[in-house]
Formats: C-alpha cells, structure tokens, sequence
C-alpha cells in the first residue's frame, strides 16, 4: 500500500493513484514535491537589454528537446513581461503541453511567460526530467488536465500533483546516456535519408 504524508495530518493511502509499479531503489513523488513548478522570477522588458535573449515557444522544435533559432531582444521587440531562466534550466512550455516543447537552457536569458523555467534541485537530473517531461507518460497524463480549448494550457495547481517516478541518480545518469546513445544513432540515419 502506498501512502502520502501529510505534515500534522494523518497518512493517506494512495494506492488508486499510483500508474504502476516501480523497480525497488525508485520511489513516487509529486511534481510539485522535487520542482518549483510555478514558481517564477520575472523582468519587465523596460530592463532589458538589446542584445538579451529572449526564448519564444516558436524557437523550440516540437517533440525534439531542441532549440531552433536564437532571437535578442532587438530582433523580437516584445511588450511583455518575461520569466528570467539560467543556464541548465529546464524550460517546460505550459501551453499547447501536446507539442512537447521541453528544453534545457545552454544559456542564460529570458521567456514568455507560458514557458516555465524549472529547477529540480538535484533530485532529478535536469537531462532525465526533460526526457521524463517529454514522455509518453507525462505526456498522456498532462493531456488529461490541460484546460482551454483553443489554446490549451495545464495549470500550475494540476502540474503540482502529477505523480513522477524518480530512480537513483545512478540510473538517471544510465537511462539519459543510454537514451543519447539512441538518439545518436536515430539523428545518422535521418540525415543519411536526407
């Protein structure tokens, strides 16, 4: 039986809301528990300058964890306020989450407000959160709690309690090497067929 703790509180048993079961070593965890999903720092654009970078949902490929163009401030001229990210920081984009738009930042800079810089403070690594972001799993899961019909978004309070499995570090650093191998040897075979 699983159960969730609760600070003054009595335990709850959670069993009907855990996916599946997990290796031994791995563990549970809400997402909101390991991330400071939501929990954002921002910059009005008067305090920008114009060769800062600004990371719009257009710059990042779908499906792929890759950035496609890089915009300065300059070139993009946007109105409004920007959440400020650093280098290594994981960027979830909460709108359109079916996109799949999920990028670890190779620098500092800034973004629109409907991508999320996130931190995971060492439970996780950020290579293997950005391949769990992206998977089918959360993916499916996010899929049942966006809201919005038009521009579908999923909702910080929604994301907080999605349930994550979080392996060892050791594992984490296997499964992302292991997933780069992979992927290696996918992106030579697309380019060959090019």
């Amino acid at each position: 039986c699983y159960y969730e703790k609760f600070f003054g509180k009595n335990d709850v048993c959670i069993d009907n809301e855990i996916p599946f079961e997990l290796p031994a070593k791995w563990q549970w965890c809400r997402l909101g528990e390991v991330c400071d999903y939501g929990k954002c720092e921002n910059i009005e654009v008067s305090k920008l300058k114009p060769d800062d970078w600004i990371l719009d949902l257009e710059d990042i490929e779908k499906d792929s964890g890759k950035i496609i163009t890089f915009h300065s401030f300059a070139e993009r001229r946007s109105e409004s306020t920007k959440h400020i990210f650093r280098k290594g920081d994981l960027l979830y984009s909460k709108l359109r989450p079916y996109l799949n738009k999920v990028v670890i930042a190779p620098k500092d800079g800034f973004c629109t407000s409907e991508i999320l810089p996130l931190n995971f403070n060492g439970v996780l690594l950020n290579e293997f959160a950005q391949r769990l972001l992206m998977s089918f799993f959360f993916l499916s899961t996010v899929n049942m709690l966006v809201y919005g019909v038009k521009m579908p978004r999923l909702g910080r309070d929604d994301a907080k309690k999605i349930f994550i499995p979080i392996p060892p570090i050791s594992e984490q650093k296997r499964i992302v090497t292991r997933i780069e191998e992979i992927f290696y040897v996918l992106d030579n075979i697309q380019s060959n067929l090019v």
